[in-house]
């Protein structure tokens, strides 16, 4: 975090900074570095400071690099990556030529309740992280009184280890905004906004086509749709922070405020932007609407797991033998995914994996056997988040992976709430002594657990929340290890 009262001293950045051969310094990046020791030193050393490229299946990774990929269905029904595997639908002509905007004709005669009822029927839940009931988020909106209401879909995605909306937006950009129109016509809302992170640049020029199109077409703008039902999308792109992709935090930035995270209630879905209801939603999220509308909510709700039903796109990191993108139904054995679909690790068998991190908990070897889903992840401490998936080998400490992660938190700690801004500074510094082989002097596994508990219980939002998870399950799982380093 950037310090000043001036909001735009916030991000870093600002000013139209190109990323072009600019090495990134993210989790996945970093467990990936013996595979390119030069650019990671470069990234170590670069300002300002780069911490996802969405190129995670490549890393260590630099911008610019044109790179693309491997894309998978490995289910029976796959639901949102069916066109990007096809090789994408990045025009109108393709999207038509795909089935793409039958959903929402079909929506246009369906009244805004039935919209809301099969959404909360399909059982989805979101996928930018928190895994909250989508169905139930959009009936909120919908039952706040007639007047302004915004969609915002969430294009932040800034979990080191994640590049699903990446792939979406440039490979897709039409299903984002068809799901944006169904979920218009579902809660009463006239206006959506993309909020894009800037290291997405071709997403950007895409997103930007795309809208013109639909513009064009007779999708988008005032007279869009039924009488009195225009809808609009517009653009944003963020300056470079990872906790607006919190989604108060995001807020506060399309208002042109500091953007920090808000203590709730009032929830967003009755007091957002403007003061007004607001709907926020992740890429991947909204990408699933369209099937859901076409295919039916039972269709959907009999896939998946548990309380997890549907599909799930996961994206494997550089160390595995077929990192890439891959649709898989929830319930697979997160062994599964390691194992079957990523080939294993290169360089030998996993030490830990971590699935949308950084800010989550580590998947030790003996529990690689646990269902991938919402609950039972979280069971083990561990979590479902956007679907990144980071695994790390013996060239990565543990000692080492937690000063990183901190390093990054407390880097993007917004600042608003003292366990996130404090917390995550010391414990960098600390472990910051161990990784230089230093003595840590008076510092102690103790203290380590005291500062873990404070951001697990008090931090305002999930940047700290998940970091004390994060921090949790490395002392559960990995005790020996990091208590060698207080002695």
């Amino acid at each position: 975090m950037t310090s000043g009262t001036d909001p735009h001293s916030f991000y870093h950045l600002g000013g139209g900074c190109s990323l072009t051969g600019r090495a990134c310094r993210g989790t996945a990046c970093f467990v990936a570095r013996h595979l390119n020791p030069e650019r990671w030193t470069a990234a170590e050393q670069q300002q300002p400071r780069i911490h996802c490229l969405g190129q995670c299946f490549a890393a260590p990774a630099v911008g610019g690099d044109p790179v693309f990929p491997k894309v998978g269905i490995r289910c029976g029904q796959g639901i949102v990556l069916n066109r990007v595997a096809e090789g994408g639908a990045s025009t109108l002509a393709d999207y038509r030529a795909k089935g793409g905007y039958a959903a929402y004709e079909r929506a246009v005669s369906m009244t805004p309740g039935e919209i809301v009822d099969a959404v909360e029927a399909s059982g989805l839940r979101g996928r930018g992280g928190a895994g909250f009931p989508t169905g139930r988020k959009w009936r909120d909106v919908a039952r706040q009184p007639a007047g302004v209401k915004f969609i915002i879909a969430n294009a932040d995605e800034g979990d080191p280890g994640a590049y699903i909306d990446r792939f979406l937006m440039e490979r897709d950009p039409h299903a984002l905004i068809e799901g944006m129109l169904i979920a218009g016509q579902a809660v009463g809302a006239g206006k959506g906004i993309i909020y894009l992170r800037q290291e997405y640049p071709d997403a950007r020029k895409v997103l930007e086509g795309a809208l013109m199109e639909a513009r064009a077409a007779g999708l988008l703008g005032t007279d869009a749709g039924q009488p009195g039902a225009g809808f609009e999308i517009g653009l944003f792109v963020g300056q470079g922070s990872y906790v607006c992709g919190e989604e108060t935090a995001l807020i506060n930035s399309l208002a042109g405020r500091r953007p920090v995270a808000v203590a709730r209630p009032p929830y967003p879905t009755v007091h957002g932007l403007s003061g007004r209801p607001t709907l926020v939603n992740n890429v991947e999220t909204l990408v699933n609407i369209p099937w859901i509308v076409s295919h039916g909510a039972d269709a959907y709700a009999a896939l998946g797991f548990s309380r997890s039903r549907g599909t799930k796109v996961v994206s494997l990191n550089s160390l595995f033998n077929q990192p890439g993108l891959y649709e898989i139904e929830f319930g697979v054995p997160v062994r599964h995914l390691v194992e079957e679909i990523g080939g294993g690790l290169r360089d030998g068998p996993p030490r830990g994996v971590i699935i949308g991190g950084p800010l989550a908990g580590i998947i030790p070897p003996h529990l690689l056997d646990t269902p991938f889903a919402f609950d039972e992840l979280h069971a083990i401490g561990a979590g479902v988040g956007h679907g990144g998936v980071i695994a790390f080998d013996a060239h990565t400490p543990i000692a080492a992976l937690v000063h990183q992660v901190f390093s990054f938190a407390a880097f993007e700690s917004c600042g608003q709430c003292t366990p996130c801004r404090l917390g995550s500074r010391r414990v960098e510094q600390m472990l910051e002594n161990v990784r230089d082989g230093r003595v840590a002097g008076h510092w102690n596994a103790g203290e380590l657990a005291e500062i873990v508990a404070a951001l697990r219980r008090t931090s305002l939002c999930g940047l700290g929340t998940g970091l004390g998870e994060f921090a949790e399950s490395a002392l559960r799982y990995y005790p020996e290890e990091l208590e060698a380093c207080f002695r």
